[in-house]
């Protein structure tokens, strides 16, 4: 809301990402009227080429760090941010693209690009929040849209947002979803993964792959445990941990215990 004629600026970054998160923002077509009466755009290519100079209010980050020039960006940016939020699995936990994390990326480099040496990176991708202090995280892959919402009202009004730290469980249950690891036997990662996307998969008899990454404390070693029942190897298990947030602590320490040999 503007007071005394001032509107809050927003400015929305991208780094190393698919730009999925930054169009859940314009997904709220309606809604999207509404913020953009509350707020001055002050920075979004996504929407548009204009810029207005910081510092900003609030800056919504978008992607992993990724290069040695991200990793000076990102500074900058925080420095011009009164409040800091990243969106999505690749600014909250490195992404899709920090598999790379698990092996030599200069291998990788080799295998893909016909001069590696031209490739200037880091050889982790690693979340915002190890470079800089982070307001608030909104996970997903991409962000749900009406979580955004409640964040962006929230800011604007100086409250805590309402977003679920449950898990995808729960959701399951308040729509009545049958739960298809005990009815089918396929391994679901929804007992440690976060609420958010609207049930989407469960809903189509199909498992939980973790796209809004580990829930507050989850336990991942009992349902390893339980993976294994559904007679799931080792290898199987630990890709499962590996996709959309992989480097995510409790995901990258379960899915390296299957890497080490069983004693």
């Amino acid at each position: 809301m503007a007071i005394n004629g001032y509107k809050p600026k927003l400015a929305v970054w991208k780094f190393s990402s698919c730009d999925g998160c930054q169009l859940s923002l314009l997904d709220c077509e309606d809604e999207l009227l509404a913020v953009v009466g509350r707020v001055e755009i002050g920075y979004f290519l996504e929407a548009t080429r204009a810029e207005v100079k910081g510092p900003y209010d609030i800056s919504l980050v978008e992607g992993s760090i990724s290069t040695p020039h991200d990793a000076e960006r990102i500074h900058r940016i925080r420095r011009q941010s009164k409040t800091l939020v990243t969106i999505g699995a690749c600014a909250t936990s490195g992404g899709i693209q920090a598999l790379r994390n698990f092996k030599d990326v200069d291998d990788f480099a080799a295998a893909v690009y016909a001069r590696p040496d031209y490739i200037d990176t880091l050889a982790k991708s690693t979340p915002i929040r190890d470079h800089v202090r982070v307001d608030f995280e909104l996970h997903g892959c991409p962000i749900n849209k009406h979580q955004l919402l409640e964040l962006l009202n929230a800011t604007l009004n100086g409250r805590k947002p309402n977003i679920p730290s449950y898990s995808q469980c729960i959701e399951c249950k308040r729509k009545g979803t049958v739960c298809v690891m005990v009815t089918t036997g396929a391994p679901c990662l929804g007992p440690v993964v976060h609420a958010g996307c609207g049930n989407l998969c469960p809903s189509c008899a199909r498992p939980c792959y973790g796209c809004f990454g580990p829930k507050e404390t989850p336990n991942t070693t009992s349902l390893a445990a339980w993976f294994d029942s559904l007679g799931q190897d080792r290898r199987e298990i630990k890709h499962l941990f590996r996709s959309f947030t992989a480097n995510a602590e409790a995901f990258r320490k379960e899915s390296e215990s299957h890497e080490k040999p069983q004693i």
